[in-house]
């Protein structure tokens, strides 16, 4: 029940899957520890500890988060925090961002929380503080949660609010999903930025006093996905020092807020953005938020990045395909384009088949009056093209499967063209705003209305039910400009924004669970949908647009600082904005991640196929470690003229290096590369002794190193040439 649900008037948006209420944990749960002195309670992780004080006049105080180590500071600053609450609301001292405003019936804009009682449950089979307050006056009753994933130094925060009135609505102004507090410091804020064909791209700030702000406003976060790090300013080793990370489950409007006080702490607060929004809180009703996703460690941005992952790969992505190794996929987009047809399809199949695909997409093109891009009808007709599949798509998926692949097919369910049947029958369906033009080719269905949710839930169970369809690749291509919905009662035409999310939602969980074989990716426009929102949902996701190799690795590289590489789809195709560079080093940058070819491979020479048929057999031995191991991000392109990524396995027993060099220059003329023609490795067990060798080079006898000589006295870089790559394994032998 991951979606809005109107049930006896009661409106629940509830990313938690399954909230078990009534399994209390038991008094003496580790991960969660209720204090007397002073009154609270105490969260641990494997790293960190988290105070919650309650005041003596029932206020609930943030105490302390950071190391473990500085725990016994919490016993001489009980009450470190005296001007902000765990849940910070318009009222009281304005020296805060709020979490929560809200406007009475009676047109108070003040909120007084006042503590009514807290409890330990279980959600998802971990330890959950639950803590309930209340308005001290006004029927609003407001409920935080925190639940606690220790393994992963993680906790994630939302917050439901509750009109316990029996008469009059309350404005919701704005309703964050947390904030937390981090000690008096100078910190350096990095984060995610870009543009549509350069996405992720690292970027770092000082947080100077004052608010510092990274939000979305049109459905589409190409320019900066929802996640951030911060760090203490004198820090200067990348690998130690205390950090904190956050990421926001939410593929909405959404932001995030750190507001440095003076010579004081820094407040981090995230949630749905409320820009041109509001929700009226009928009475009996509820809100409940995303999560936000926090996290410490003392081991510095790499192991802040390695904790977040591992947690998205082994609590945030969907448990029914969470343990599959993802296929190597065939995308006939580049192909193809608009003009698809039957036997070009089963003629690139076969190819796809020779050379060791594993899934066969097709991409756009495919449905009723599709010709172009910039057509204004076709897009939002879901019926096969009988003019290009005269037998619908029975044929080709019967070929494809008789091939020994899995068949994968694009949508884009939520955008359609002005002269589509959909629109035409249904003109009122669109985001609109009366006496403006909008867009003229492609519009956004308006999924806040339950007509067009049915219709396209009816559309894509019977596309799914006709077809056996393995893998849907839901592509989002529209930013949302005209949020109107005309025809809605005034006092929600502001809740369309979130009504369409949650409704987007919906439509996904509603069909995984009635086609739960089918494997989903994530698209919008390259990675204007890369968050924990939609990737609770998909498998995985398409993070760019952009397939030139030297440029992936600058997308990429800030790609997996957020995210784990088993959603990180990277195709190799003959895009390139740079000198010619090779179908092997295509390869090895796409082989760090989901690998994919979107290539023509019908103009593949015989070589090329042989390079592609032993890449994609190298990359299926080689998959596992990738998509499943530990990262240790060892040379930043963004520091370097090249790039390397160490993939360990979980034991520690194996690992895959992927080294690439973008440009050569003389030795010591460039600053940043001085000194680093030695690659020294990481994660290894010191004691033990290993064998490294290239991976694709099977007359490669390879050299035994001792786990610490890799580790503390390193081997030479061993790329030679610009646009050069290299595979290296890493393995066990005593």
């Amino acid at each position: 029940m991951i979606y809005f649900a109107l049930k006896k008037k009661v409106l629940t948006f509830s990313i938690l899957v399954f909230l078990c209420l009534g399994a209390i944990a038991q008094g003496n749960d580790q991960a969660i520890v209720k204090t007397e002195s002073p009154n609270g309670w105490v969260i641990k992780t494997k790293s960190s500890v988290y105070q919650l004080i309650i005041t003596a006049d029932g206020r609930v105080k943030p105490g302390y988060y950071g190391a473990k180590e500085q725990a016994e500071f919490l016993k001489k600053n009980a009450a470190w925090y005296e001007g902000l609450e765990e849940v910070p609301v318009r009222g009281g001292r304005a020296s805060k961002t709020p979490v929560l405003e809200v406007v009475f019936n009676d047109n108070v804009r003040d909120a007084d929380l006042q503590y009514v009682k807290g409890e330990i449950i279980t959600v998802n089979g971990k330890s959950t503080l639950q803590i309930t307050q209340k308005d001290r006056f006004y029927p609003l009753e407001v409920t935080s949660y925190i639940r606690v994933l220790p393994e992963y130094d993680v906790l994630e925060k939302w917050m439901v609010i509750k009109n316990t009135g029996k008469k009059g609505s309350i404005k919701v102004d704005n309703l964050q999903s947390g904030s937390m507090v981090l000690p008096a410091n100078d910190y350096i804020l990095t984060h995610l930025s870009g543009r549509d064909l350069n996405e992720f791209q690292l970027q770092h700030t000082e947080l100077t006093p004052g608010l510092k702000t990274i939000d979305n406003k049109g459905f589409k976060s190409n320019h900066n996905p929802p996640w951030f790090q911060v760090r203490p300013k004198s820090a200067t080793d990348s690998k130690t020092g205390p950090t904190w990370f956050g990421s926001l489950h939410y593929s909405g409007n959404w932001d995030l807020i750190f507001d440095k006080i003076f010579d004081g702490p820094v407040q981090v607060v995230g949630g749905i953005n409320f820009w041109d929004t509001s929700w009226d809180l009928q009475p009996g009703t509820t809100l409940e938020t995303p999560k936000l996703t926090i996290g410490y460690t003392s081991g510095g941005p790499a192991e802040a990045s390695r904790s977040l992952t591992a947690y998205i790969r082994n609590d945030v992505l969907l448990a029914a395909h969470r343990n599959d190794l993802r296929p190597v996929i065939y995308n006939s987009w580049e192909a193809a384009y608009y003009s698809v047809n039957e036997k070009q399809q089963i003629d690139l199949a076969k190819i796809a088949s020779e050379i060791g695909i594993e899934t066969f997409t097709i991409d756009d093109g495919w449905f009723k009056g599709r010709t172009d891009g910039r057509s204004q009808s076709g897009l939002g007709n879901w019926e096969v093209d009988r003019n290009k599949f005269p037998n619908g798509l029975t044929p080709v998926i019967k070929q494809v499967h008789d091939l020994g692949m899995k068949f994968g097919l694009w949508v884009e369910p939520e955008n359609v063209n002005p002269n589509s049947d959909v629109v035409q029958a249904h003109p009122d369906w669109i985001f609109q705003f009366p006496h403006r033009e909008g867009n003229k080719f492609r519009q956004i269905l308006n999924f806040a209305n339950e007509e067009v949710y049915q219709h396209m839930l009816k559309t894509l169970t019977k596309l799914l039910s006709e077809n056996d369809i393995d893998f849907i690749k839901w592509d989002q291509n529209n930013a949302l400009t005209e949020p109107g919905w005309p025809n809605a009662p005034a006092n929600i035409q502001k809740e369309v924004r979130i009504r369409h999310i949650s409704n987007v939602y919906r439509l996904v969980d509603e069909l995984r669970k009635r086609f739960p074989k089918v494997l989903f990716e994530s698209c919008s426009s390259g990675g204007g949908r890369v968050d924990l929102g939609m990737l609770s949902r998909m498998d995985q996701t398409w993070l760019s647009d952009n397939t030139d190799p030297i440029d992936r690795l600058y997308i990429q590289y800030g790609y997996l600082n957020a995210l784990p590489a088993n959603t990180m789809v990277s195709w190799v195709t003959g895009t390139t904005r740079h000198q010619p560079v090779s179908l092997d080093y295509r390869f090895d940058v796409s082989m760090s991640g989901v690998l994919g070819i979107g290539n023509d491979i019908r103009k593949w020479t015989p070589t090329e196929k042989e390079v592609a048929k032993s890449k994609i057999a190298l990359y299926k031995k080689i998959r596992p470690v990738v998509q499943q191991g530990v990262l240790y991000p060892l040379v930043s392109p963004f520091e370097h003229n090249r790039c390397a990524l160490q993939y360990n396995a979980v034991d520690g027993k194996t690992a895959v290096l992927f080294c690439y060099n973008m440009a050569v220059y003389l030795r010591g003329s460039q600053e940043t590369d001085r000194g680093s023609n030695i690659l020294k490795l990481e994660g290894l067990w010191p004691d033990k002794e290993y064998l490294v060798k290239s991976a694709a080079d099977a007359n490669d006898k390879g050299t035994v190193y001792k786990g610490d000589f890799l580790m503390n006295i390193g081997i030479a870089w061993p790329v030679k040439n610009a646009f050069e790559s290299l595979i290296l394994t890493i393995d066990q032998v005593k």
